[in-house]
Protein backbone atom coordinates (compact mmCIF):
# COMPACT_ATOMS: atom_id res chain seq x y z
CA UNK A 1 0.00 0.00 0.00
CA UNK A 2 1.10 3.67 -1.10
CA UNK A 3 0.22 6.88 -1.36
CA UNK A 4 1.36 9.39 -4.37
CA UNK A 5 1.63 12.42 -2.06
CA UNK A 6 4.50 12.64 0.20
CA UNK A 7 5.12 15.45 2.45
CA UNK A 8 8.11 16.16 4.52
CA UNK A 9 7.17 16.99 8.44
CA UNK A 10 8.44 18.11 11.43
CA UNK A 11 6.57 16.35 13.76
CA UNK A 12 7.50 12.76 15.41
CA UNK A 13 6.22 9.29 13.47
CA UNK A 14 4.40 6.32 14.77
CA UNK A 15 2.12 3.71 14.76
CA UNK A 16 -1.34 5.66 15.50
CA UNK A 17 0.59 9.14 15.84
CA UNK A 18 -1.45 12.23 15.14
CA UNK A 19 0.08 14.99 12.56
CA UNK A 20 -1.32 18.12 12.58
CA UNK A 21 -1.01 20.19 9.58
CA UNK A 22 0.64 23.81 8.65
CA UNK A 23 -2.06 26.28 6.96
CA UNK A 24 0.36 26.10 3.72
CA UNK A 25 0.20 21.94 3.91
CA UNK A 26 -3.42 22.06 4.69
CA UNK A 27 -4.32 24.36 1.45
CA UNK A 28 -2.08 22.12 -0.62
CA UNK A 29 -3.39 18.72 0.39
CA UNK A 30 -7.26 19.58 0.84
CA UNK A 31 -7.41 22.78 -2.20
CA UNK A 32 -4.97 22.11 -4.62
CA UNK A 33 -4.98 17.87 -4.53
CA UNK A 34 -8.83 17.99 -3.48
CA UNK A 35 -8.03 15.17 -0.51
CA UNK A 36 -10.95 14.95 1.90
CA UNK A 37 -11.09 12.70 5.15
CA UNK A 38 -10.11 9.05 4.25
CA UNK A 39 -7.43 10.20 1.86
CA UNK A 40 -4.09 8.56 1.86
CA UNK A 41 -0.69 10.91 2.34
CA UNK A 42 3.18 9.44 2.88
CA UNK A 43 5.11 11.38 5.47
CA UNK A 44 8.41 10.99 6.48
CA UNK A 45 10.31 13.69 8.87
CA UNK A 46 14.10 12.76 8.78
CA UNK A 47 13.97 10.72 11.49
CA UNK A 48 11.59 8.19 11.93
CA UNK A 49 11.62 6.72 7.95
CA UNK A 50 8.57 6.63 5.73
CA UNK A 51 4.95 6.42 7.05
CA UNK A 52 1.50 6.26 5.85
CA UNK A 53 -0.93 8.12 7.06
CA UNK A 54 -5.24 8.78 6.48
CA UNK A 55 -6.62 12.03 6.89
CA UNK A 56 -8.75 12.54 9.82
CA UNK A 57 -9.37 15.86 9.84
CA UNK A 58 -9.94 18.64 6.62
CA UNK A 59 -10.15 22.10 6.85
CA UNK A 60 -9.33 25.26 4.84
CA UNK A 61 -6.64 26.19 7.81
CA UNK A 62 -5.38 23.38 9.11
CA UNK A 63 -6.20 19.32 9.76
CA UNK A 64 -4.86 16.30 10.96
CA UNK A 65 -3.47 12.64 9.67
CA UNK A 66 -2.77 9.40 11.59
CA UNK A 67 -0.09 7.24 10.96
CA UNK A 68 -1.43 3.64 10.14
CA UNK A 69 1.76 2.13 9.21
CA UNK A 70 5.28 2.26 8.47
CA UNK A 71 6.15 2.17 4.66
CA UNK A 72 10.00 2.49 4.52
CA UNK A 73 12.60 2.91 7.11
CA UNK A 74 15.16 5.00 7.71
CA UNK A 75 17.86 5.51 5.08
CA UNK A 76 20.51 7.55 6.17
CA UNK A 77 23.03 8.87 3.43
CA UNK A 78 27.18 8.50 3.91
CA UNK A 79 28.44 10.50 5.99
CA UNK A 80 29.28 12.78 2.86
CA UNK A 81 29.22 16.96 3.37
CA UNK A 82 28.85 18.99 -0.09
CA UNK A 83 30.65 22.21 -0.01
CA UNK A 84 30.19 24.37 -3.48
CA UNK A 85 30.26 27.70 -4.43
CA UNK A 86 26.86 29.55 -5.04
CA UNK A 87 26.44 30.88 -8.26
CA UNK A 88 23.31 32.46 -10.01
CA UNK A 89 19.96 31.80 -8.38
CA UNK A 90 18.59 29.04 -10.25
CA UNK A 91 21.55 27.07 -11.00
CA UNK A 92 22.58 27.09 -7.17
CA UNK A 93 19.06 25.65 -6.18
CA UNK A 94 19.57 23.07 -8.71
CA UNK A 95 22.94 22.02 -6.63
CA UNK A 96 20.72 21.94 -3.95
CA UNK A 97 18.59 19.48 -5.42
CA UNK A 98 20.95 16.95 -6.41
CA UNK A 99 22.61 17.41 -3.50
CA UNK A 100 19.53 16.33 -1.56
CA UNK A 101 19.09 13.97 -4.18
CA UNK A 102 22.25 12.10 -4.76
CA UNK A 103 22.90 11.64 -1.43
CA UNK A 104 24.63 13.71 1.16
CA UNK A 105 24.47 14.49 5.26
CA UNK A 106 24.98 18.26 4.46
CA UNK A 107 24.90 20.81 2.27
CA UNK A 108 27.74 24.02 3.06
CA UNK A 109 27.78 26.84 0.90
CA UNK A 110 31.15 28.69 0.82
CA UNK A 111 32.52 31.73 0.36
CA UNK A 112 35.82 31.93 -1.82
CA UNK A 113 37.94 34.35 -3.19
CA UNK A 114 35.91 34.40 -6.79
CA UNK A 115 32.90 33.75 -5.58
CA UNK A 116 29.82 35.89 -7.25
CA UNK A 117 27.10 35.68 -4.89
CA UNK A 118 28.01 37.44 -1.36
CA UNK A 119 24.20 36.08 0.23
CA UNK A 120 22.32 33.13 -0.34
CA UNK A 121 18.59 32.48 1.16
CA UNK A 122 19.27 29.32 3.73
CA UNK A 123 15.91 29.15 4.18
CA UNK A 124 14.81 28.80 0.92
CA UNK A 125 17.41 26.70 -0.22
CA UNK A 126 16.65 24.02 2.63
CA UNK A 127 13.16 24.04 1.19
CA UNK A 128 14.29 23.06 -1.60
CA UNK A 129 16.27 19.94 -0.33
CA UNK A 130 13.19 18.69 1.45
CA UNK A 131 11.59 19.08 -2.23
CA UNK A 132 14.00 17.08 -3.50
CA UNK A 133 13.72 14.68 -1.04
CA UNK A 134 9.62 14.74 -1.00
CA UNK A 135 9.85 13.88 -4.97
CA UNK A 136 12.80 11.39 -4.93
CA UNK A 137 11.35 8.91 -2.50
CA UNK A 138 14.09 10.09 0.20
CA UNK A 139 13.87 9.89 3.72
CA UNK A 140 16.26 11.88 5.68
CA UNK A 141 16.73 15.63 4.72
CA UNK A 142 20.27 17.00 4.40
CA UNK A 143 20.81 20.53 6.36
CA UNK A 144 21.94 22.97 4.65
CA UNK A 145 24.14 25.35 6.37
CA UNK A 146 24.68 29.25 6.60
CA UNK A 147 27.11 30.77 4.28
CA UNK A 148 30.64 30.50 5.83
CA UNK A 149 34.06 32.01 4.24
CA UNK A 150 36.20 28.31 2.85
CA UNK A 151 39.21 29.29 4.75
CA UNK A 152 37.39 29.45 7.84
CA UNK A 153 35.73 26.16 7.23
CA UNK A 154 38.97 24.72 7.04
CA UNK A 155 40.47 26.39 10.38
CA UNK A 156 37.82 24.02 12.60
CA UNK A 157 38.02 20.88 9.99
CA UNK A 158 37.60 17.86 12.09
CA UNK A 159 41.27 15.51 11.65
CA UNK A 160 38.99 12.60 10.49
CA UNK A 161 37.45 13.42 7.51
CA UNK A 162 38.75 13.66 3.94
CA UNK A 163 38.49 15.98 1.21
CA UNK A 164 37.81 15.58 -2.12
CA UNK A 165 38.45 18.60 -3.99
CA UNK A 166 37.22 19.19 -7.81
CA UNK A 167 40.07 21.36 -10.14
CA UNK A 168 39.97 22.25 -13.59
CA UNK A 169 43.55 23.00 -13.57
CA UNK A 170 44.58 19.36 -12.64
CA UNK A 171 43.14 17.70 -15.47
CA UNK A 172 44.24 14.07 -15.21
CA UNK A 173 44.30 13.59 -11.43
CA UNK A 174 41.92 10.67 -11.21
CA UNK A 175 40.04 9.75 -7.67
CA UNK A 176 42.68 6.74 -6.52
CA UNK A 177 41.19 5.45 -3.07
CA UNK A 178 41.97 2.46 -1.01
CA UNK A 179 38.78 0.18 -0.46
CA UNK A 180 39.39 0.91 3.43
CA UNK A 181 38.41 4.53 3.16
CA UNK A 182 34.95 3.33 2.21
CA UNK A 183 32.78 4.05 5.16
CA UNK A 184 34.65 7.21 6.57
CA UNK A 185 33.47 10.77 6.76
CA UNK A 186 34.34 12.56 3.43
CA UNK A 187 33.41 15.66 2.23
CA UNK A 188 33.23 17.64 -1.71
CA UNK A 189 34.36 20.86 -2.39
CA UNK A 190 33.01 22.53 -5.89
CA UNK A 191 34.48 25.67 -6.46
CA UNK A 192 33.28 28.89 -8.13
CA UNK A 193 32.38 29.44 -12.21
CA UNK A 194 35.95 31.45 -11.89
CA UNK A 195 37.77 28.35 -10.60
CA UNK A 196 40.06 28.64 -7.24
CA UNK A 197 42.72 31.43 -6.83
CA UNK A 198 46.38 30.25 -7.08
CA UNK A 199 46.35 30.99 -3.06
CA UNK A 200 43.08 28.79 -2.10
CA UNK A 201 44.62 26.16 -4.45
CA UNK A 202 47.79 26.40 -2.54
CA UNK A 203 46.31 26.00 0.68
CA UNK A 204 44.29 22.54 -0.50
CA UNK A 205 47.12 21.08 -1.82
CA UNK A 206 48.65 21.38 1.17
CA UNK A 207 46.04 20.17 3.40
CA UNK A 208 46.47 16.09 4.62
CA UNK A 209 43.63 15.54 4.35
CA UNK A 210 42.86 16.55 0.54
CA UNK A 211 42.72 14.51 -2.28
CA UNK A 212 42.96 16.54 -5.97
CA UNK A 213 40.68 15.27 -8.32
CA UNK A 214 40.06 16.21 -12.26
CA UNK A 215 36.54 16.31 -13.45
CA UNK A 216 37.94 15.05 -17.28
CA UNK A 217 39.39 17.49 -20.16
CA UNK A 218 36.49 19.64 -20.09
CA UNK A 219 36.06 22.71 -18.08
CA UNK A 220 32.62 21.94 -16.75
CA UNK A 221 29.88 24.79 -15.29
CA UNK A 222 29.56 24.26 -11.58
CA UNK A 223 25.96 22.77 -11.30
CA UNK A 224 27.40 19.99 -14.03
CA UNK A 225 30.29 19.63 -11.69
CA UNK A 226 28.28 19.24 -8.65
CA UNK A 227 26.74 16.06 -10.28
CA UNK A 228 29.59 14.75 -11.76
CA UNK A 229 31.74 14.56 -8.45
CA UNK A 230 29.08 13.29 -6.64
CA UNK A 231 28.70 10.24 -9.15
CA UNK A 232 32.19 9.83 -9.14
CA UNK A 233 32.50 9.89 -5.20
CA UNK A 234 29.03 7.75 -4.75
CA UNK A 235 30.46 5.08 -7.39
CA UNK A 236 34.13 4.81 -5.26
CA UNK A 237 33.05 5.32 -1.83
CA UNK A 238 29.22 5.61 -1.15
CA UNK A 239 25.83 3.60 -0.90
CA UNK A 240 25.70 3.17 -4.89
CA UNK A 241 28.40 0.36 -5.06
Amino acid sequence: MSAKIRLYVEHPLGQGQSVPLTRDQAHYLFGVMRLSVGGQVALFNGQDGEWLTEVTEAGKRGGVLTCLEQTKPLQLPPDLWFLFAPIKKARTDFIVEKAAEMGVAQIMPVQTEFTNSERIRQDRLQAHAVEAAEQCGGTFVPGVATLQRLDRVFDSWPEDRQLMFCDEAEVGSALRLAANEKGQPWAILIGPEGGFSDRERARLSALPFAHVVSLGPRILRADTAAVAALTMWQQALGDWS
